[in-house]
Parts: C-alpha cells; sequence; structure tokens
C-alpha cells in the first residue's frame, strides 16, 4: 500500500507536468469524460485519435487523451486511478498485474505484436558486433517496458545477465540525446526513435527474432476495472474504433501513415515504412483463441502475460510471479468476439 500510495503521489506529479500533452476533446462540464492514456508509437490508437472517432463515436462523453512516454507511466497513472483505458506493452502489463502492483485493470485489445520495430541497435563506432559483445558496455532502455523485457531475454540467450552490461533506464527521447552525446554504447527501444538509431547504428537483435524463440512481447490496450463494469458499451465501442484502425492499416496503409504522422510529427512516407516493420492483427486475429479468445475462454495471452511475469521474476524484477489464473481473469472477454469482428 505504501508503493501505491507513493506512485500514485508520483502519477499526479506527472500529469501535471505533462499537462501540454493533455487533449480535452469536447471539454462540456455537463458531460462525463473518458480518459485514455496512448504512447507514440506506430499503432491503430493513435489513428483513432488522429481521426477523432471515439468523439463521433461517444457524443454523451468528453474524450481525454494524455501521452506518456512508457507503460511504467501507464501503470502508475493507473494506480493514480487517472485512466480508464491506457496502452502500454505486454512486460509493463505482466508486472501490472504482478504483486506489489495488483493493478485493477484488464487486457481488453492488441494493438500490435513487436517485429523490427523494436530492436537492440549498437553504435557503429563502439566495435560492438555480438551481443556477447556488450559486456561491460553501457546499455540504455526504458525500465519495465517490452523493449527492457526483450533486452534480458536477450542477453540471457547469449549467457550473459543483467550485471554483466551497465543497463541505464532511460526513456526513447533521452536514449537519443544519450546516443548523440557518445554515452551509451547500445540501446534496446521502439519506432520512431529506433530508426533514429539505426541511421548511426546496426541491428543485433529485433523483437521479431525474440518472438520466434517464444519470448514474443506485445502492445495492449487496457481497460480499468471499475471503468468497465460501469460502461461495457463505451468498452464495445472503444473496440470498435481500434478494430476499424487495424482494418485500415491492412486495407490502406497511406491513411493510416497520414494519420500517424500527424501525431508523431514525422513525414507520411516514414510512417508507412514503419508500419511494415511491425505485426498488426485482423479484428478476427485479435479474438481467436491464439490471443484474446472468446467471452468466457480468454485466449493464449493469458500464458504469454504469465510467462512474462515468470521472467520478470526469475530476474528480480518483481518478487514473484503471479500465477496463470491472475492473468486469465485479466483478459477482458465480455463481447468478444462481437464488438471486435462485427467490423
Amino acid at each position: 500500500m505504501n508503493l501505491k500510495a507513493l506512485l500514485a503521489t508520483a502519477a499526479a506529479a506527472m500529469l501535471t507536468l505533462a499537462g501540454c500533452a493533455v487533449d480535452n476533446s469536447g471539454n462540456d462540464s455537463q458531460k462525463p469524460t473518458i480518459r485514455l492514456g496512448y504512447q507514440s508509437f506506430p499503432s491503430g490508437d493513435l489513428i483513432v485519435k488522429n481521426n477523432k472517432w471515439l468523439e463521433e463515436a461517444l457524443p454523451d462523453y468528453n474524450i481525454k487523451w494524455t501521452k506518456f512516454d512508457s507503460g511504467a507511466d501507464v501503470n502508475t497513472a493507473f494506480i493514480a486511478k487517472e485512466l480508464d483505458f491506457g496502452a502500454l506493452g505486454s512486460s509493463p502489463v505482466a508486472r501490472g498485474l504482478s504483486a506489489p502492483l495488483n493493478i485493477p485493470y484488464k487486457v481488453a485489445f492488441v494493438l500490435d505484436v513487436a517485429g523490427d520495430n523494436e530492436a537492440l541497435v549498437a553504435r557503429n563506432d563502439s566495435g560492438i558486433n555480438t551481443i556477447a559483445d556488450l559486456r561491460g558496455k553501457r546499455v540504455a532502455t526504458p525500465f519495465a517496458s517490452t523493449a527492457h523485457y526483450s533486452l534480458l531475454a536477450a542477453l540471457a540467450q547469449n549467457g550473459l545477465s543483467p550485471s554483466d552490461v551497465q543497463l541505464i533506464d532511460l526513456q526513447p527521447q533521452a536514449i537519443l540525446a544519450a546516443w548523440d552525446r557518445g554515452d551509451i554504447a547500445a540501446a534496446y527501444t521502439w519506432l520512431p526513435t529506433l530508426d533514429q538509431l539505426r541511421k548511426t547504428g546496426k541491428d543485433l537483435i529485433t523483437s521479431r527474432q525474440l518472438a520466434k524463440d517464444g519470448k514474443p512481447t506485445l502492445d495492449l490496450g487496457v481497460v480499468s476495472d471499475e471503468f468497465a463494469a460501469a460502461h461495457p458499451d463505451v468498452v464495445d465501442t472503444w473496440r470498435e474504433q481500434e478494430a476499424r484502425a487495424l482494418d485500415v492499416i491492412k486495407n490502406d496503409p497511406a491513411a493510416a501513415a497520414k494519420a500517424i504522422a500527424a501525431e508523431i510529427g514525422l513525414p507520411p512516407q516514414d510512417v508507412e515504412g514503419q508500419l511494415k516493420q511491425g505485426v498488426y492483427l485482423t479484428p478476427a486475429e485479435v479474438a481467436s483463441e491464439q490471443w484474446l479468445g472468446s467471452e468466457g475462454a480468454p485466449g493464449n495471452i493469458s500464458a504469454n502475460l504469465q510467462s512474462a511475469s515468470q521472467f520478470l521474476a526469475d530476474q528480480k524484477q518483481i518478487p514473484a510471479a503471479a500465477p496463470l489464473p491472475t492473468f486469465q481473469d485479466a483478459i477482458y472477454t465480455k463481447g468478444l468476439p462481437g464488438a471486435i469482428t462485427k467490423q
């Protein structure tokens, strides 16, 4: 409880400082507000935001979007009860659902599966050509993120422990600054920062390769238990719009890139190339047994999250792994696959 109180206080301060990143759309004091946390990685979430689809679909609500730099920050905001929906990676979700955080939220959507859009990159002038060469080097990643999980997995595959390298906790923009100064030799991060690093660096491994080795990572959409219980119709509508965005990514990548580019400040042609690096499921796949599953039958994503929790415990990132039922109970299957696949 002391940890949660501390994080709640930190979240309040963080949201105050991040006020410039908050978008209150149609701020009508007579309407209830839906609070959504987003990140600037290429995803359907940014398409929904840019096109104001939620504002159109839910005219009786104010829609408030807040930008976060990492999943750890999203978790902190949920602990402070500042969010109803949030976008974050599978590793911070696994951490959030495990003790001591035990955040009361549920996984309600799969935004993307990490591919070549997350990677471990070494500076060209560092003399590092393999993961084994990282021993003793300064390596940056956002702690408690999917990139952090993937970095630890990559090190373990190559016989290295976290103590064999100098791990630095930096957010993506801070990683770019440290890279430009020459303060770090390598970094595990995601787009769009990743492509900036690749201009003067090389991939050592990508999350696509780690997924083939049984360590997949994902970006997920979660909803607070309290909000989902009170507004299941809104959750259905939110899912419909996220599914609509996946259809745009598949069927009209130019339109998808244009919307995302407007949110992250890059040329649409660059974003279109970035979208090709990720793995974006179809709405039917999201609601399949492999991923979310169906009502009363949570899918395999629960096992993926439990595996991530076990890995975090093995690496002393959390006290102990949560059992599989914890993650099965945390998959929001109400209404599946209806609200997703009826598009």
